[in-house]
This record gives structure tokens, C-alpha cells and sequence, in this order.
């Protein structure tokens, strides 16, 4: 029975001539597009290819990257049963074109990447953060964001309020190097020093134990239960035909090796009030 729930398929050949705009390679219908032709190309799935929703602006931050933002749009068209994605990169000083002229709930979708990422989207009539709270400082998906935020805030016995702070716990990876543990990283993650190159013979961290080695206890059953063969474990043939010879019962068999049970008292006839 197919599912009736919307996925992802081959992109129709419709779209294969979808102007400014780059298929992606892959199993998914995606596309990149440049910035000054996203509002056309969004106009054109929505109008002309039956993509009438806009689920989601989601971001991702490639730090390696000249423009390590990309803002990607989800859409959904209900009447093929089928999704599309279209992808636009960016950086941290070149705004994105606003799509709420489309659809106007991508104005909280916008705010959210712009809350989480630090991507201006030109033409959004209320673009502040939607997610974090007042005066928070930094964008928490960027890759080179510190684990620990920048402040923390506590509650002030002496001023009666919360009170803002910076933070000031130790932490490796506050500077983030973008590199990988395996691509040379210049410091020394706790336990490294173990996978340290050695010279031939020297000797291992742990030291080679000295003394008698321990002797478990022995145990108390005379036989040690074991379970290789079905004699040992009560199955086979001889335990198949005892169940068979069982279910052949007739109910009357059966309800008489059942154990009896106590049979429930009758409720007391109600007596006839005297006249």
C-alpha cells in the first residue's frame, strides 16, 4: 500500500528548465540560486509549478567557506505530493532578499536564522531575534560559537534582579579552530597523551601486574548447568508431543485438570417486607 505521506522524488522535467536556477547533485530535487534571482525563482515554483508552501528557512554555516551561509527554503506542493529545496549562500555582511512579499509567514523563518545565524534578509519589516532573549550576544548555530555563550546570568540577592555577566568558565574549545582532531590540531585533547608516538621498546602506560594472579572461587553446584543440547534444557521432540497430546484434550478433559476454583456465592433473596 503507498504511503500517502509527501516525499521527496524526481524532479519533474518542468523543472529541469527552471531559469536561474542549478540543480543540485543528489537524491533529493534541490537547487541553488543566486541571491538577486531567489524571490523570482521562489515566485516561479509557487505560481507556475504548484509548490504553494513554505515549510521551513533553515541555515547552515560552512566556516571554511568565502560565503559560509547558506539559507535553504523547504517547499511543499500539496497537489503533486512532492518537495522541492532551494539554496542561497550568503555571508555575514550581504543580506538575503525577504520572501514575506510570497508567503508572510517567512517572517518569523527569517528572524529565526537571522536569531541563530546572524544572516540579514533585506525587505523583512521586522527582522530582530525571535528565539534568544534581550541583549543576548552571538549567534548560537555558528560553528565558531562558544559552547558556553558569551554571558551568563544569575539571580542578584544584592540588586533584587538578574543580573548579566560574562562567563567565566575554562572551556578547550572556546577558540574554535575549525579543524578536525585528525587534521593536526596544535593542542592535546584529555587522553591523548596515551596515543603519543613511542620509541621501540619502551614501555606501555600501564604497568604489567606483578604477584599471583587472583583465582575465582569455585562454585558451589556440583554440575554446571548448561543448555547445549534439549535434553539439557527440556525441548525436543518428547516435550512437542506431551504439548500436542495436550491441546487434543476434549474441553471437558481440560476443565477437569484445571484447578478448581471456589465457586461465587449467590447474592441473599431479598425478603418480603410483612404487612
Amino acid at each position: 500500500m503507498a504511503s500517502s505521506a509527501p516525499r521527496y522524488a524526481e524532479a519533474p522535467a518542468a523543472l529541469g528548465k527552471l531559469a536561474n536556477a542549478t540543480a543540485r547533485a543528489g537524491i533529493e530535487t534541490a537547487f541553488d540560486v543566486a541571491r538577486d534571482n531567489l524571490v523570482e525563482v521562489l515566485r516561479t515554483l509557487r505560481d507556475e509549478h504548484e509548490y504553494q508552501q513554505l515549510m521551513e528557512i533553515a541555515g547552515v554555516d560552512y566556516p571554511d567557506r568565502p560565503e559560509r551561509f547558506e539559507v535553504v527554503y523547504c517547499l511543499l506542493s500539496l497537489t503533486k505530493n512532492h518537495r522541492v529545496r532551494v539554496h542561497v549562500a550568503t555571508d555575514e555582511n550581504t543580506p538575503v532578499p525577504s520572501v514575506t512579499g510570497l508567503w508572510p509567514v517567512a517572517g518569523w523563518l527569517e528572524r529565526e536564522v537571522f536569531d541563530m545565524y546572524g544572516v540579514g534578509f533585506s525587505g523583512n519589516p521586522d527582522l530582530r531575534r525571535i528565539l534568544t532573549d534581550y541583549g543576548f550576544e552571538g549567534y548560537p548555530q555558528r560553528k565558531d560559537f562558544p559552547l558556553t555563550g558569551h554571558v551568563e546570568l544569575r539571580y542578584s540577592e544584592a540588586e533584587k534582579r538578574v543580573v548579566y555577566e560574562p562567563v567565566s568558565l575554562p572551556q578547550d574549545f572556546r577558540n574554535f579552530d575549525f579543524l578536525m582532531p585528525w587534521e593536526g590540531p596544535e593542542y592535546h585533547l584529555p587522553g591523548d597523551e596515551k596515543a603519543a608516538p613511542q620509541q621501540p621498546g619502551a614501555p606501555t602506560p600501564a604497568p604489567a601486574p606483578t604477584g599471583t594472579a587472583p583465582v575465582n572461587p569455585a562454585t558451589p553446584a556440583k554440575t554446571p548447568k548448561v543448555t547445549e543440547s534439549s535434553a539439557q534444557t527440556g525441548a525436543g521432540e518428547p516435550t512437542n508431543a506431551e504439548g500436542n497430546r495436550q491441546a487434543r484434550k476434549s474441553s471437558k478433559a481440560k476443565a477437569e485438570s484445571e484447578v478448581s476454583k471456589p465457586a461465587a456465592r449467590k447474592p441473599a433473596a431479598k425478603r418480603k417486607p410483612k404487612a
